[in-house]
């Protein structure tokens, strides 16, 4: 919709110094009041589609605006530039233009007076659509190209990946056992306390910001400058410490935009706030995988090779279904695999709530069949599970049959914790019927060298400010969600320069104040900006070691900083406190301060994709898991999880202990409990936190975390990442200990009560069909 006043019009709308840079492209329907009684801050609300794929024919915001309160309507034209956070792929439109594809596709946006009238005032536009052919599930997707959600509206693909490494159907042929299996990943939300919140402001200087509980400030500021046609200079984007996150705020929203944009309009600030419904629809959580696996072996247990075919579901839009449609396969080859592998993953839209990245992305769902495949496999042939993985592990300071650098690797620390934590020689496959062990590994990459933009530039950096009362200030552009990246900053500066943890402030997502840094995923918090932020702490101390040796009249190497002092190596009684050696430096340097930045090295495979899933080094880990499983019910209960996990250097040990337990809980709520389940009509199985389960206190497993420091060479004092590689094994490692149970094996996600009860029942009937037919 079309602003029909002139611009003169619009002086009260933004500042006089501005109004040549912002006024020609404001557009949208706004209702005018010269009531200064009225609050300040407008709420918005988003307008969402009914219907699962339907053509936008006409937007009427008449009734809308008509009712007190409302101050302005937008719709797609206002806004009509394509985004995305994979530049190859910008697919989305903030207000959809032509198309809604899912039932929640944001269509219209309004700002009022307040939330109430906000809400009220949605139900008032009026959208009339025409319904189209819609595709709800995967099958449906795979089926019925015709519904045309692809590219040119042939077909529905996303995305295709078909590589192969090495000759695996003549492995497979001399093999002495393959295991053939078909496993279903259902999807899964990140279901945060903490919905998504934005807030638009436009100032009288023609400053925009925005606050956002964006995981990537610095890139939603680079998407709402092109969207929006405002300078980059112009835009400011804040995160606050985002309470919670896993992945599902880790590409730009409808909401920022919209904020965005109805700020510019309305010259007031606006604010969005989802609901937890919208939360669900707004999703980007984890994908459906449909997945066919085959695995070889030889007697011994070498596996010979591995032949994966996997569907993805990848809702409407394609978000990073790039990238997930690669980690499918790629990121399989560690901690242990065969010879010769093979992949093809498809991805293709449906008409659902877009599918993202969820801790873990991409190879969580894989992980789940090929560690069951390997369960299977060492029951065939007699051998040990955890004997099996070590068979077959990959060395450290090696290179994947894919491409993959391996730098360090404590997987066979790892397996060995576990083993001896849990007492599995002496229990498993020895507990009472209706209790098991089951054991599951995996590996996870600590960032990315593939840059959410292709760009030359640094992937992250830190600025350093030291003031002379002893305070050092670290300026970092990492994105706090709660996993601890500012204490872990802290902690670096500190240790590096001597001082107290109090002294050092870390000032994080403000990019008016910060140097950009990629964004909170991938795990390459700790590995990138650690790294970035020890490059500038460094050069300070290297000032501080110069001025105190000249002071001391010593020989710079044989200056030690030390907690609160430099002293001589040699005679600690000679030192001079931090604080002083910071004043020395600065009246021998002058103000002190520093960068530092990380770019990853050339890392990958020689082609097409062979960079993706590289990654400057790998954690590791094994689970083993205990259940105990209900047969007359089906109901499954995680007794214990023990997690060891390979982090390089634990620089926060209590942090990388929560994040294993949170990462070990996270899976086992994906295992049990957790379905992002859409109906035919499009409309999601229970967008609640009644409906969809999620662990309460009194259903968390006993949790175990056993850190394993393999101290990498190239990480931040040895630190690799623990974020998300400790999530991957729960699954698998809670179904293989189903299966040590009670001797059945649930190959489809969640394992609720109803499936493993089914699976008891088909058990039972198997066996009795077996015994009559040997009686007869």
């Amino acid at each position: 919709m079309t602003d029909t006043r002139k611009p003169s019009e619009l002086r009260g709308l933004v500042g006089s110094r501005t109004r040549t840079l912002l006024a020609p492209r404001v557009t949208g329907q706004v209702r005018y009041t010269d009531d200064i009684h009225l609050p300040r801050m407008l709420w918005g609300r988003i307008v969402r589609s009914p219907h699962p794929h339907a053509r936008i024919v006409r937007i009427d915001a008449t009734r809308a605006l008509a009712k007190p309160g409302v101050i302005a309507v937008i719709t797609g034209k206002d806004m009509p530039e394509r985004f995305g956070i994979i530049p190859w792929t910008p697919d989305e439109y903030p207000l959809a233009l032509d198309c809604a594809r899912f039932v929640g596709d944001a269509v219209a946006a309004v700002a009022a007076t307040d939330e109430r009238i906000a809400h009220e005032a949605a139900e008032l536009v009026d959208v009339e659509y025409e319904v189209l052919p819609a595709a709800t599930d995967l099958q449906t997707a795979i089926d019925k190209p015709e519904v045309g959600l692809g590219k040119g509206g042939k077909d529905n693909v996303s995305k295709e990946v078909d590589l192969a490494f090495g000759d695996v159907d003549a492995a497979l042929a001399g093999s002495d056992v393959v295991i053939t299996g078909d496993y279903y990943y259902e999807g899964s939300a990140h279901v945060p306390i903490e919905t998504h919140c934005a807030i638009g402001n436009l100032d009288k200087n023609g400053l925009l910001t925005v606050w956002s509980t964006t995981q990537v400030p610095h890139y939603l500021h680079r998407e709402l400058s092109r969207v929006l046609r405002v300078p980059p200079t112009r835009i400011r984007v804040i995160q606050p410490p985002v309470g919670g996150a896993f992945g599902g705020k880790s590409e730009p929203f409808s909401l920022e935009f919209c904020a965005a944009k109805l700020a510019m309009i309305t010259g007031r600030p606006v604010k969005f706030l989802y609901t937890r419904e919208e939360e669900f629809y707004a999703h980007r959580g984890r994908h459906p995988m449909q997945i066919h696996m085959k695995v070889g072996a030889s007697r011994d247990g070498k596996l010979t090779g591995v032949d994966a075919r996997t569907f993805i579901d990848g809702g409407a839009y394609s978000s990073f279904g790039l990238v997930t449609t690669y980690y499918s396969g790629q990121l399989l080859t560690l901690p242990a695999f065969a010879d010769t592998y093979r992949f093809r993953s498809t991805r293709l839209f449906t008409n659902k709530p877009p599918c993202g990245p969820k801790r873990g992305h991409g190879s969580v769902q894989p992980r789940f069949a090929f560690e069951v495949s390997l369960d299977k496999i060492s029951r065939a042939l007699g051998i040990d599970p955890i004997e099996l993985r070590r068979k077959n592990l990959v060395p450290p300071n090696t290179t994947t049959l894919n491409g993959l650098r391996v730098t360090s690797n404590g997987i066979e620390q790892c397996l060995d914790a576990v083993e001896k934590a849990s007492g599995w020689k002496d229990r498993f496959g020895k507990l009472p019927k209706g209790r098991g062990l089951g054991v599951a590994t995996s590996a996870y990459i600590s960032g990315t060298n593939y840059a959410i933009y292709p760009n030359a530039m640094p992937q992250s950096a830190v600025q350093l400010k030291v003031d002379r009362s002893g305070v050092v200030t670290v300026f970092s552009g990492q994105s706090e969600i709660g996993q601890g990246c500012d204490l872990m900053l802290a902690v670096l500066v500190a240790d590096e320069l001597g001082l107290d943890l109090g002294s050092v402030r870390v000032i994080s997502g403000d990019t008016d104040l910060t140097p950009v840094d990629l964004g909170a995923y991938s795990s390459r918090g700790t590995f990138m900006n650690g790294n970035a932020c020890l490059m500038a702490a460094r050069e300070i101390k290297s000032k501080l070691v110069a001025a105190v040796a000249e002071k001391l009249d010593v020989d710079p190497r044989n200056v030690l900083v030390t907690r609160g002092a430099l002293v001589v190596v040699h005679d600690p009684a000679r030192g001079v406190p931090v604080t002083e050696a910071i004043q020395l430096a600065e009246a021998k340097f002058g103000t002190l301060g520093a960068v530092g930045h990380y770019n990853t090295p050339k890392l990958g495979g020689d082609y097409r994709g062979g960079t993706i899933g590289a990654s400057p080094a790998y954690s590791f880990t094994a689970h083993v898991a205990e259940v105990s499983v209900d047969p007359r019910s089906g109901f499954v209960r995680v007794e214990k999880i023990w997690v060891a996990h390979d982090c390089g250097k634990a620089l926060c040990p209590v942090i990388v202990e929560g994040q294993m337990e949170g990462s070990a809980y996270m899976g086992a709520a994906e295992a049990l409990l957790e379905e992002h389940v859409i109906g035919p009509d499009g409309l999601h199985k229970g967008p609640n936190l009644l409906d969809y389960r999620i662990p309460t206190s009194l259903d968390v497993p006993d949790l175990h975390a056993l850190i394993v420091e393999s101290e990498d060479q190239e990480g931040p004092l040895g630190a690799k990442e623990s974020g998300e590689g400790p999530l991957h094994p729960s699954i698998p490692a809670i179904a293989n200990a189903i299966f040590d149970a009670v001797g059945v094996r649930i190959d489809r996600l969640p394992f609720s009560p109803a499936r493993v009860l089914a699976a008891l029942r088909k058990k039972q009937a198997d066996e009795q069909a077996a015994a009559t037919a040997a009686a007869e």
